[in-house]
């Protein structure tokens, strides 16, 4: 066991909002690196203010800080700096010559106009990781569009594969009930900016990571996009259904739904010993899971009648007792009071200036020589002005008062 962090000789310059650039940021910090979020003064990443909810001082009053802005940025240091003043482009040029990596995730060419672009920060620094997250990417017809999490679910494939089958009650497109693809692109730029250093380690040179939040998408579509690719056939919305595994999906039992995921014949066979029903994996139609997906909607309204005809736990233990997957459809109060997810630290907390005890959502890496330790919670807006410009640009007490006088900071 050690006190170090994997990425505790990293340095991050987060000039991201809203979500995937600082969920990348909020990894690095939580891998050990020093994240500093440059904010808007006064106001903030607009995120601050998307709520209700927001989150509780002490006393059980609103502070303002929604319960957004928490979720993405744990464990970083909040400098607020003017970028379209002189003096602020100025702070962040000083800031880059101390920075490992920079994130940002205005549009193209947002930054040039400040000389804080890549081509610019790149001579000042060459050693310096520059990642760029926007909708459409650097280049491409769509490259100056705006582009947000919902319309790049539907442009990207993902709505179209989500969501009742249009001929059924309900049917029709649906997002997925988290930004899914801010979230991904967030964990993607991740990756690359690592490999992005582990290239500069090599070289001895940085470089430009050009992330989009549509090339994510299409790349996560994984087997529903080498479906279509190989079979030449559009898939469509399915439901709960998965379309390359049958039985995968939601089925209710007599008094709650269950998820039933056969993988293989072999678990279906062992689902029909518990249903005392061998005469489906004896049947042709249904003893291999080619069969299976063919014949899915007959084999499924057998499977819905058998199912519904017990209660859930019966199903549930059951199926556990001879290796069935299987499982409830949990809300996040039944997630959170999980026996495993508790067990597994999933829910921590960390201590906030204002809430206190502040609950927060682990990350999910588990480490078994130098385990991730959330030790800071999402900072106040401007809270590490000083600390910061200080340490890195060794301005004195007065010439940080000259700025934050002159609304620079």
């Amino acid at each position: 066991m050690t006190n170090r962090q994997p990425l505790d000789h990293l340095r991050v310059l987060d000039m991201s909002r809203i979500l995937a650039g600082p969920w990348c940021g909020q990894t690095f910090a939580d891998l050990g690196a020093e994240v500093i979020k440059i904010e808007r003064p006064k106001s903030g990443d607009d995120t601050r203010g998307w709520g209700p909810p927001f989150m509780l001082d002490a006393d059980g009053n609103e502070t303002g800080t929604a319960a957004y802005f928490l979720a993405a940025n744990r464990g970083k240091k909040s400098v607020t700096v003017d970028i379209t003043k002189p003096e602020g482009q100025a702070i962040i040029r000083s800031l880059v010559a101390e920075c490992d990596v920079l994130l940002e995730n205005y549009k193209v060419d947002g930054l040039k106009k400040y000389g804080l672009d890549y081509e610019s920060l790149s001579q000042l620094n060459p050693k310096l990781v520059y990642c760029s997250i926007t909708g459409f990417g650097q280049t491409g017809p769509y490259c100056q569009r705006a582009g947000y999490d919902f319309l790049i679910q539907a442009m990207g494939g993902l709505m179209s594969v989500t969501g009742e089958a249009e001929n059924k009650p309900g049917g029709g497109p649906q997002k997925i009930g988290v930004a899914l693809t801010d979230i991904l692109t967030g964990l993607y730029t991740v990756i690359g900016a690592l490999a992005a250093l582990a290239w500069r380690d090599k070289t001895g040179k940085g470089q430009h990571v050009d992330m989009s939040l549509l090339d994510v998408t299409v790349a996560a579509m994984a087997n529903q996009a080498m479906n279509y690719l190989i079979a030449d056939e559009v898939p469509k919305m399915m439901g709960n259904a998965h379309p390359n595994i049958v039985p995968y999906e939601a089925y209710r039992a007599a008094d709650h739904y269950i998820i039933l995921a056969v993988g293989n014949d072999a678990q279906f066979r062992r689902f029909c010993e518990i249903a005392d029903r061998l005469d489906l994996c004896n049947d042709e139609r249904f003893s291999t899971n080619r069969n299976r997906v063919e014949n899915r909607d007959e084999l499924g309204s057998i499977l819905h009648e058998i199912i519904e005809a017990k209660p859930r736990d019966f199903w549930l233990e059951e199926l556990e007792k001879v290796g069935v997957p299987c499982g409830p459809i949990n809300n996040l109060a039944q997630v959170f009071n999980d026996p495993h997810v508790i067990a597994r630290g999933t829910k921590t907390n960390l201590m906030h200036p204002e809430a206190g005890v502040l609950p927060t959502v682990a990350n999910p890496i588990r480490f078994s020589a130098s385990p991730i330790a959330h030790e800071r919670a999402p900072p106040l807006l401007g809270e590490d002005n000083d600390e910061v410009l200080k340490k890195l640009l060794n301005l004195s007490s007065n010439e940080i008062k000259l700025l934050r006088d002159r609304e620079i900071i």
